[in-house]
């Protein structure tokens, strides 16, 4: 059947009308003219795949990923940089407005590259196919390049099966020194493991949970920072936008006193907001990631701080209105709403928000509102060609 497009939704999907019912099509584009079918059917909508494409949109470029029309891995290859920083900035506004918010978003910071950029790639094997799962389906796409993961990491892809993996998942890590890590979950035996050491700068190879060759971490050199990070603590994935995030957040604790970094991870954000004139405290779930927090407080010098691990909505007790600052760098969940009690009734005066769900943001954003005010938004390009943005809120006490 034919569809226009008239508009992207939130997870950058294009969306038209069937007999006045919304229908959500992957990798299209508002003004394309589609023929499409639908593969899922609810009262309120339907879902569909593009069968043939009528009438391009002007908005529509060619991407530059020969497995981009199925694989779930990029929603917005076939739209130009600027149009996707558009959209960014759109839908985050337009939550804001749905949930009765004042504020509009005017500022979004690119990342200085827009391929290649992620330190982090996750790929699926099955039956010996290695890639990434199509659109809402378990069925793999075989790849042997991804344009969003770093170059070296492109370079594994290419010989893993090398490895002689039948079934299970490898994570790829890498630094800004080309230094490897391998996560792989998997009963089979690894073939050619010599192959890889010898050829690369492998540091570690960690097959379920058990590191059987090198160390189980690497290091990060993130601007004047260096940060332990364990193969199963959190880092961010595009290390362009974590130094502009890093220095962005150092600005905005110069004056704090007294800071609470929630949901730590390996202590980026409470180091980065360190001086000598104020104290941090941070907390974490992980506890690789708060192993490495207290090394990485050593690596850069900072005297100043602790960190506990806990999971943060059980140690509330910890909030206090000794804190002038709170950090909340949670999960796509967002922060537990017994946290958000918490901070209202310490009054604490500023709050740092930065979250990669928009969604939960606003939800949480809702939450606060009638304490403190938004100071400022911005929005960073952590993920070029994905619907996904990270967000940097900065709320003041009323």
């Amino acid at each position: 059947m034919k569809v226009e497009i008239v508009k992207f939704d939130n997870l950058g999907r294009g969306i038209g009308y069937i007999n006045d019912k919304i229908i959500f099509i992957p990798k299209s584009v508002p003004g394309d003219i589609v023929e499409a079918e639908i593969t899922k059917e609810s009262n309120k909508f339907y879902e569909g795949k593009i069968i043939k494409i009528i009438t391009p949109s002007k908005q529509r470029k060619e991407a530059i990923c020969p497995y981009f029309s199925l694989c779930g891995g990029c929603d917005l290859l076939h739209i130009s940089l600027s149009d996707a920083l558009e959209y960014k900035l759109n839908k985050v506004n337009e939550l804001l407005k749905k949930n009765k918010i004042d504020y509009k978003v005017n500022k979004i910071i690119k990342s200085d590259e827009q391929y290649n950029y992620r330190n982090k790639v996750s790929l699926k094997i099955e039956n010996g196919i290695i890639g990434y799962y199509e659109n809402n389906t378990h069925k793999i796409i075989q790849i042997d390049y991804c344009y969003l993961g770093s170059k070296v990491i492109n370079e594994i892809i290419k010989n893993l099966d090398n490895l002689q993996i039948k079934n299970g998942s490898i994570t790829i890590r890498c630094n800004s020194k080309e230094e490897l890590l391998f996560i792989i979950n998997s009963d089979d035996t690894l073939e050619n493991i010599d192959w890889f050491i010898n050829n690369y700068r492998v540091v570690g190879i960690i097959q379920n949970d058990k590191c059987i060759y090198g160390d189980d971490y690497f290091i990060m050199n993130i601007s004047n920072y260096l940060f332990k990070v364990s193969y199963n603590s959190f880092f961010q994935i595009n290390p362009y936008i974590c130094e502009k995030l890093l220095n962005y957040v150092h600005e905005y604790t110069k004056d704090s006193k007294n800071i609470i970094d929630l949901y730590c991870g390996v202590g980026s954000l409470t180091i980065a907001s360190a001086n000598q004139d104020n104290k941090g405290f941070g907390v974490e779930i992980v506890e690789n990631a708060i192993k490495d927090a207290k090394l990485n407080q050593n690596f850069n010098h900072v005297t100043n701080a602790q960190f506990i691990c806990a999971d943060t909505k059980d140690v509330t007790n910890k909030i206090t209105s000794d804190y002038d600052t709170i950090i909340l760098d949670p999960p796509r969940s967002g922060v537990h709403p017994k946290v958000i009690n918490k901070i209202i009734n310490e009054n604490i005066n500023k709050i740092i928000y930065i979250s990669c769900d928009a969604n939960t943001l606003v939800r949480d954003l809702k939450l606060f509102e009638n304490k403190y005010e938004i100071e400022e938004f911005i929005l960073f390009d952590m993920f070029p060609n994905t619907y996904h943005v990270e967000s940097l809120c900065i709320l003041k006490l009323h």
